[in-house]
């Protein structure tokens, strides 16, 4: 077994532990997930580049950690294996958007 799946095999146990599998809805997850990354949004709002550089790395990695907590167990639920589904999306990614025609470059696919 590996460490990604002994993780989320550790947040299923703290999560049926408390009895919360109830609340954890595929469409609870994802608004989780939402908020989640708008309070790690919030932590850089209305900051410049320099300000934003100093923000409160526990904070970042908090938010963080939530997002990624209730990604895994919204993967958990539909059985994905993470590792597979993120190669499977880079793949996709790299036809859509070519090294050759991406590089150093941050517009939408459509557009280069």
């Amino acid at each position: 077994m590996g460490e990604l799946q002994e993780l989320i095999n550790e947040l299923v146990r703290f999560r049926n532990a408390r009895d919360w599998k109830q609340f954890h809805k595929p469409k609870d997850l994802s608004a989780a997930i939402a908020i989640e990354a708008g309070e790690l949004q919030e932590l850089f709002l209305w900051k410049g580049d320099a300000e934003a550089a100093q923000v409160d790395r526990e904070r970042v990695a908090e938010e963080l950690a939530d997002i990624f907590a209730f990604a895994l167990l919204l993967a958990e639920h539909y059985d994905f294996d993470v590792k597979d589904i993120i190669l499977k999306k880079m793949a996709q990614n790299g036809e859509k958007y070519p090294v050759e025609k991406a590089k150093g470059n941050a517009k939408k696919y459509d557009q280069l």
